[in-house]
This record gives structure tokens, C-alpha cells and sequence, in this order.
């Protein structure tokens, strides 16, 4: 089975370009989904976290506060550092069950939508990896509508990931989502095509 890890900067399309790649029968494992449900309420990965952090990155009902828990681990290296160490092998652990249940289906392919697949040194994990690109203000005027986030925040979050232009050149396929909607589908009928090829060999 061929193991394709599917990545790109903060808002440059990922989970667009996975829902499209699902609806043509391409089977994803989404990282970030993952990462949620091993922190949801009653999970060791929730109740570790708030040993680290403090109760105050709750909400009322019990969930995790994303935007608070962001808006103190982003530009804190240190607390960055902390708060993997909870999740990442948390997130591993469900990976690899998944992977292994695709293999026993017997599936040809399988994309791993990964948003930190460099950030984590995990290329050595994939058979090929395929980038999604945008420009680094399309990646802020996307963040601004889709978090209503502040203009720190933006930045910090742009900074806390490696550069969108080094992962170009580690990828052996680059999505360009950097038009509009019909451009997008281009790019991805041409990605869905290499994949194609890609099982074949």
C-alpha cells in the first residue's frame, strides 16, 4: 500500500483539497481530526493537558478552548514543545491503526493529511509527498475570514511553521491553490491523475 502524506502551510487549502480526493474515492486519514478526538472530553490526552496547562483552557462544557490554548503555545516555543509531547504520540498511536486497517482492507493508496508532516521530521514515513501552496497573503486573508483572528495571531501561527517555499521543494508533487475554485479543480483532476499513475508503479 502506498503511504502519501498530503501537506502544505496554515490556509493553503489542505482540507479542501482531502475532501475532494474523498469524493473521488481516494481514502484520507486526516491528522487533524485525529488531534481532536484524542483530546475530546474524558480522554487521558484532555486530562493531560489541563494537568499542564491549567483548567482555564476550558470551555464551559468541559471541551478544550482551541483559540486559548493557541493564543498561549503560539510564540512559546517552550509550551509548544510541552503540548506535542502530550498529543503527538496520542495521534501516532490512532495513525497507525488506521493505516493498519486500510492495509487489511487491501487498499492500493492512501493520503495522510498531515498539516506538520515537516515540522515533525516525519517525511521518512512516506512513499511521496504531495504540498499544498498558496501565497503568504492569501494564507493571512484566509486565517483573518476563517478564525477572525488577530493580526499577531496570524503571524504567529504563518511563523510557527517551516516556510512554505521549503516544502515545495521536498515535495514530489506541488498543488498550486493560489486562483479561484475552477483553478483549484484543475489542480486537483492533475493531482488525482498522479496518484492514478502512482498506483500503477
Amino acid at each position: 500500500m502506498k503511504w502519501v502524506g498530503l501537506t502544505g502551510g496554515i490556509a493553503c487549502g489542505k482540507s479542501t483539497v482531502s475532501r475532494k480526493l474523498v469524493e473521488r474515492a481516494i481514502p484520507v486519514v486526516d491528522a487533524d481530526h485525529i488531534a481532536k478526538e484524542v483530546v475530546k472530553v474524558g480522554s487521558s490526552g484532555l486530562k493531560s493537558i489541563v494537568e499542564e496547562f491549567g483548567p482555564d483552557i476550558l470551555l464551559a462544557d468541559g471541551n478544550l478552548d482551541r483559540r486559548k490554548l493557541g493564543q498561549k503555545v503560539f510564540g512559546n516555543p517552550d509550551l509548544l514543545h510541552k503540548l506535542e509531547a502530550i498529543t503527538h504520540p496520542l495521534i501516532r498511536e490512532e495513525t497507525r491503526r488506521l493505516r493498519r486497517g486500510y492495509e487489511n482492507q487491501g487498499a492500493a493508496l492512501v493520503i495522510y493529511d498531515i498539516p506538520l508532516l515537516f515540522e515533525t521530521k516525519a517525511e521518512e514515513q512516506f512513499d511521496k509527498i504531495i504540498v499544498i501552496s498558496c501565497t503568504r497573503e492569501q494564507q493571512r486573508e484566509r486565517l483573518r475570514r476563517r478564525n477572525q483572528l488577530s493580526d499577531e495571531e496570524i503571524e504567529m501561527r504563518i511563523a510557527s511553521q517551516i516556510p512554505i517555499k521549503f516544502k515545495e521543494e521536498k515535495a514530489d508533487f506541488v498543488l498550486y491553490n493560489n486562483k479561484d475554485e475552477q483553478h483549484l479543480l484543475k489542480e486537483i483532476d492533475r493531482l488525482v491523475a498522479w496518484l492514478e499513475e502512482l498506483k500503477k508503479n
